[in-house]
């Protein structure tokens, strides 16, 4: 398989498959490698001793395709008596049922929920630290997130061709662009898409150097 991009989450080195579907990449035993491609589920593997000794082979699954919802309504049945009901409903009864949904969907008033006199309540202690918060994103969702807002063109004005997209986005991450409180709320603002614009023009050029020398 083609194009796809091959991570070790221990070194950030990164690879990408060929048209045969051939790839290397340094690592050791017990290095975690991620493959990436799209429309296809990530997958990551854990090198072990035999992966040293032998060619690792990788099988990626399609994503599963969402079908849009799709809505059925009953139709006639040709009985009076339950058509009638299903299709003129009386209004109060449309009344009725509307204003228990815009009951069901209020916030409950704090008073209701609070403890009565005499009833036991439990009490609130500090809490306790539970480690390292992880991250909402990664830098697999950034790349993806990047790639789609500024769209093929963007990279293509860069003479960046459509395989290179993911590579390249890689390299100028590699290249220190600073990205923790994007990873950490996993949110990108356009603040963040106008940063990350500024900092390719600066490794733009070290990244067509060795196509240049050659």
């Amino acid at each position: 398989m083609q194009d796809v991009t091959v991570i070790n989450i221990r070194t950030d080195e990164m690879a990408v498959s060929n048209t045969d579907g051939h790839f290397m990449i340094s690592g050791r035993v017990g290095d975690e490698l991620r493959f990436v491609k799209a429309g296809y589920e990530r997958l990551t593997k854990i090198v072990s001793q035999e992966n040293i000794r032998a060619p690792m082979n990788i099988v990626l699954i399609r994503s599963a395709i969402q079908i849009p919802e799709v809505e059925v309504k009953q139709g006639l049945t040709g009985n009076l008596k339950i058509d009638s009901k299903n299709y003129n409903r009386p209004k109060k009864v449309v009344k009725l049922a509307k204003e228990i949904d815009q009951y069901i969907a209020q916030k409950s008033d704090p008073r209701i929920l609070a403890a009565r006199p005499g009833e036991f309540v439990q009490p609130r202690g500090e809490g306790f630290s539970i480690g390292k918060v992880k991250d909402r994103w990664d830098d697999i969702d950034l790349m993806n997130y990047l790639k789609t807002s500024l769209g093929e063109d963007y990279f293509a004005s860069l003479t960046i061709e459509k395989s290179q997209i993911e590579h390249f986005i890689y390299y100028v991450f590699a290249g220190g662009f600073e990205r923790r409180k994007i990873l950490k709320y996993g949110f990108c603002d356009d603040a963040d898409l106008n940063r990350f614009q500024r900092f390719v023009l600066t490794r733009i050029a070290s990244y067509r150097a060795p196509q240049t020398q050659k």
